[in-house]
């Protein structure tokens, strides 16, 4: 039984606010029977999969989490655009995940802009900059020759100083996104806040959403991954 299928065909109902009841009734099913297929009791046959997709407007693909693309697309490297201030790198493989993330990053910042939080916005930039700040360093050490006064942290404190720093700043931004007030710190204005789905996205971000939808895709099949290993 196909894992994704479930959790997408409820996200899309919930997503455009329709009921589950009426939901069937359009699909021509009973409530029950989609009930069943929401919560991956059942499994749907193919002509309801085709018709589910029609009535999304979504690729059955994408109902299947084949695509992280709601229209089904896969993307190549030529698909994504390129990153703005592009350092010369060899070789595909770089050079495409370099783009994901940057493109990912366009996005992601101007998403914590919308929601009005300076707390917000300087709590993600000190995120990402320490999680830059680790794997430079990680990088730095390929080289024995690499002198280590090049950093003031010590290299015994500086993988879990910026660990440590980084789970702090994504507790106070948790915070803040989440409209609880700490300290001076301010918090997220919910009117000003985008409503985030896989439609609004590739809508308002046609360069660059599928950089970010295939970057999250990526990042949960590896951690789906690590989890599998450990069982």
């Amino acid at each position: 039984m196909n894992s994704d299928f479930p959790r997408i065909i409820t996200l899309l109902r919930k997503e455009r606010n329709i009921s589950q009841k009426n939901a069937a009734n359009d699909l021509g099913v009973s409530q029950a029977l989609l009930s069943h297929y929401e919560k991956g009791i059942r499994e749907c046959g193919l002509d309801f999969l085709v018709k589910a997709a029609d009535y999304y407007g979504v690729s059955c693909d994408y109902l299947l989490g084949r695509s992280p693309d709601p229209a089904g697309k896969t993307i190549s490297y030529n698909d994504i655009p390129e990153a703005e201030g592009n350092v010369k790198t060899d070789g595909v493989m770089i050079s495409f995940n370099k783009k994901l993330i940057v493109n990912s990053l366009n996005i992601l910042f101007s998403l914590v802009q919308k929601t009005g939080s300076q707390t917000l916005i300087r709590e993600t930039s000190s995120f990402i900059m320490l999680a830059v700040y680790r794997m430079f360093r990680v990088v730095y050490v390929s080289n024995p020759k690499n002198d280590q006064l090049f950093f003031t942290v010590p290299e015994v404190l500086a993988s879990n100083g910026a660990a440590a720093a980084m789970g702090m700043s994504e507790s106070i931004a948790t915070a803040a996104a989440k409209g609880v007030q700490i300290g001076t710190n301010d918090c997220a204005n919910v009117d000003e806040s985008s409503v985030i789905t896989s439609k609004t996205l590739t809508e308002e971000y046609p360069s660059h959403a599928s950089s970010l939808l295939n970057l999250v895709k990526n990042s949960e099949a590896r951690i789906q991954m690590l989890n599998n290993a450990e069982k």
